[in-house]
């Protein structure tokens, strides 16, 4: 059932692998540091470089008795407010505490002199990350289980109490749909490398139609199945992963990009959800305003346009990265057929907002 992109997209992402060239570091200098800041730290220390990730380089660094991962800012040319690992080690270190199923942190260092670029260190998690949106392997009951894991841990963090777990700072207040429009206008124009009407259309009209919040809470960004760790056995999420793209923010900026795979992904390519144990969009939106209090989701149309935008945004982030000789992935060339498609596919939601 897994389509051969997805299965090949697996393999491209999953495991390590030995250290990019372009990403090696003075591992001596890394083991002195966490022999100096991470508790319970021994080595000796072995580093591989997870497969996975177009962005920030990640790590696993193993040692005898356990093993840690490490993200790090990338070298070279970067773009502005990209790579925030610190703001990324802020919020778990904030939300462990809770409960909240993210890796535990042991230290961030704003050195460069250690390893050339800012990073922190975090428990490894072990369980299933799995990439295929589908689930071939699992049967339909499972199936549902971890649809419904997935949207319960994401309703999760939007009721979670920001202000008493001390990150009141982590974001602005107000105007998040405004901000993340002019944000991701000014990442697509930086890294621009051909005209698009559809995202011109976006541009001009995203800003005068934003819709009024009326909730801020903790948002990941780039909530999805491949972003966290699923238990081993159970359908449970027991790590959310790369937090890079997290602030305060409007919660139905986050839940709307969860629903990107119903639209434009692989979700959307089952011929019958209900057959195959995946919720469909009604009964997600459903689950997720059970749990946060809502009697249902306004602006749907408009907020799937603006997340099918800053989706082009991102993609075209990534071919801007090929260009400079800063991209951290095989598959990031790809990206460059993604962009249009994704535009156009924004606009059509936009008409359907009454663009």
């Amino acid at each position: 059932m897994a389509d051969a992109a997805e299965q090949q997209r697996e393999q491209l992402n999953s495991g390590t692998k030995e250290v990019a060239e372009s990403h090696r570091f003075d591992e001596s200098a890394l083991a002195a540091w966490m022999q100096a800041n991470v508790e319970g730290y021994a080595g000796p220390l072995e580093v591989r470089q997870f497969k996975g990730g177009q962005s920030n380089p990640t790590y696993q660094l193993i040692t005898p008795g356990k093993k840690y991962v490490l993200r790090r800012k990338p070298p070279g040319k970067l773009l502005p407010s990209a790579h925030a690992v610190d703001r990324e080690y802020k919020v778990i270190t904030a939300l462990y505490p809770t409960g909240f199923p993210v890796a535990r942190s042991y230290g961030l260092c704003t050195d460069d002199s250690v390893i050339g670029t800012m990073f922190y260190v975090m428990d490894m998690v072990e369980g299933r990350i799995l990439w295929d949106q589908q689930l071939p392997a699992y049967e339909p009951a499972e199936r549902h289980a971890i649809f419904m894991a997935k949207i319960k841990t994401l309703a999760d963090l939007h009721n979670t109490d920001y202000q008493a777990i001390g990150l009141g700072d982590y974001g602005k207040p107000g105007n998040y749909m405004g901000r993340q429009v002019d944000r991701w206008t000014k990442q697509y124009k930086a890294s621009e490398t051909a005209h698009i009407e559809e995202m011109e259309r976006l541009i001009d009209w995203l800003p005068k139609t934003l819709p009024e919040q009326e909730r801020t809470s903790i948002v990941h960004g780039d909530y999805r199945l491949d972003n966290m760790v699923i238990h081993p056995t159970e359908a449970r999420v027991i790590a959310v992963l790369d937090w890079e793209l997290g602030t305060l923010g409007e919660p139905l900026a986050d839940f709307t990009y969860l629903l990107m795979n119903w639209v434009n992904g692989t979700i959307s390519q089952l011929p019958d959800l209900k057959a195959h144990g995946i919720p469909t969009i009604e009964e997600a939106v459903e689950a997720y305003c059970e749990r946060t209090g809502r009697s249902g989701l306004h602006d749907l149309d408009w907020f799937l346009s603006y997340n099918m935008f800053r989706l082009a945004g991102i993609c075209q982030g990534i071919v801007g990265r090929v260009r400079d000789g800063t991209a951290n992935s095989p598959q990031a060339a790809a990206m460059a057929e993604r962009v249009p498609l994704l535009a156009k596919s924004a606009w059509t939601y936009a008409q359907r907002a009454g663009a």
